[in-house]
């Protein structure tokens, strides 16, 4: 068994701490690690009431490489997975070095003051990993994570070339509240209110933010919604990957309701991400929004319904045409049940648990930066139908897949 420190007590942070919890031949002595020590006591409650384990909780500064460092050694952790703030990447992937462990993380680095979202400076750390001989694994999360590793299986065992990637990201679920965001608000509304880019013959096209929409109907009864065309930073990677990609976009589903809502704070200055004074004292419009919405932890016990995410991609098998939908649906309220988190914490923080998971026992921890695509996908697939995201897919035909008609080929 491996020592483990988590580093971020949100709802994803809650969901990682109780998956590997459940996996005791895995994971050995678990520290849970935050600013906030009273809310990694309360997910440590949590775990121990559900699963009968005790894990250790400590207080940290995650921007501070040193003090994490120091943790690292305390607690003898042998992994270091990230789930805080993007911001927070570097600092932490300095304190892997300083301390000797493999990083690994959900999302990739933005820097505090820019809404601007690459792998660039992550990818920078190639040289430093490489000469300690240390694995850093960038992005085990759904998306990125799991639809990555879609499209590396799908490339594995069904495609010689692929050449077009849609990548549809719907949350079916309703949580009753007149707006909320389903995880961390300032990266939610970072992350939508950002110029769209996607790929196009061979460069970033970037359009107006949520300027392209349609419907999508979701296989398995889930529904049918609106989705928007949108930048993900899963894109960025894939396509240097999978270097025979013509086209790849990203899609996410939004309630008129919450469109609504959005414009209406933008026009109010309140998604801003500069200073402001205000009585005084400076602020970040956007992060004094964040401490008045509902916090997406506290959602799972009202939110009802089930998400749907999937890729849709194109390619050639055997000098042919072929088309396929895989993906994964899950279910808010059997969540709830099993961690105490709604649907997304839960699509992000198993999969974060999966990644640990490879690296400590599954022959992922070579030395350098890796996304997650450029890993074996078949034990991470095999563990995602274990651990509570079982996938599907199906055959379609090009036509059926251009017009994303999923559910008319089953």
């Amino acid at each position: 068994m491996h020592n483990i420190l988590i580093i971020g007590a949100g709802g994803v942070g809650s969901v990682v701490a109780h998956k590997c919890a459940m996996l005791r031949e895995t994971f050995g002595e678990i520290t849970l690690a935050s600013r906030t020590l009273s809310k990694c006591d309360d997910i440590a409650a949590s775990v121990k009431k559900r699963t009968g384990r005790v894990i250790a909780t400590a207080k940290v500064d995650a921007d501070n490489p040193d003090e994490t460092a120091a943790l690292i050694s305390k607690t003898g952790a042998k992994l270091l997975i990230n789930v805080a703030l993007p911001y927070q990447d570097l600092n932490l992937m300095d304190a892997c070095l300083k301390a000797g462990i493999p990083y690994m993380d959900t999302a990739n680095y933005e820097p505090l003051d820019v809404a601007k979202f690459e792998y660039s400076w992550q990818w920078a750390y190639q040289e430093k990993f490489l000469d300690a001989g240390l694995s850093a694994l960038l992005g085990s999360g759904f998306d990125p994570g799991v639809t990555n590793v879609f499209t590396a299986w799908a490339l594995k065992h069904h495609f010689d070339e692929i050449h077009t990637l849609d990548i549809i990201d719907v949350n079916g679920g309703d949580h009753g509240r007149a707006f909320a965001t389903n995880f961390n608000p300032e990266i939610n509304i970072r992350e939508v209110t950002a110029e769209c880019r996607h790929w196009e013959d061979g460069k970033f096209v970037e359009t107006a933010p949520m300027s392209l929409h349609q419907p999508f109907t979701c296989p398995d009864g889930v529904g049918t919604y609106e989705i928007y065309r949108m930048y993900h930073e899963e894109l960025e990677s894939l396509v240097k990957h999978i270097p025979t990609i013509k086209r790849a976009q990203f899609w996410m589903s939004f309630s008129q309701n919450y469109i609504n809502h959005l414009q209406v704070l933008q026009n109010v200055g309140m998604t801003r991400i500069d200073e402001v004074e205000y009585n005084g004292v400076k602020i970040v419009p956007l992060q004094f929004l964040k401490a008045v919405l509902p916090n997406p932890g506290d959602l799972g016990e009202t939110t009802k319904g089930k998400t749907c995410i999937g890729n849709v991609i194109t390619g050639l098998k055997d000098g042919k045409p072929k088309a396929i939908y895989i993906y994964n649906i899950c279910d808010h309220e059997a969540c709830f049940a099993e961690v105490g988190s709604q649907a997304i914490s839960y699509t992000t923080g198993v999969p974060a648990m999966i990644g640990a998971k490879q690296m400590l026992t599954g022959g992922w921890a070579k030395p350098g930066v890796w996304n997650i695509e450029q890993h074996d996908p078949d034990a991470f697939m095999a563990d995602l139908n274990e651990n509570g995201l079982p996938w599907q897919f199906v055959e379609l035909t090009p036509e059926q897949a251009a017009r994303f008609e999923v559910v008319a080929c089953r």
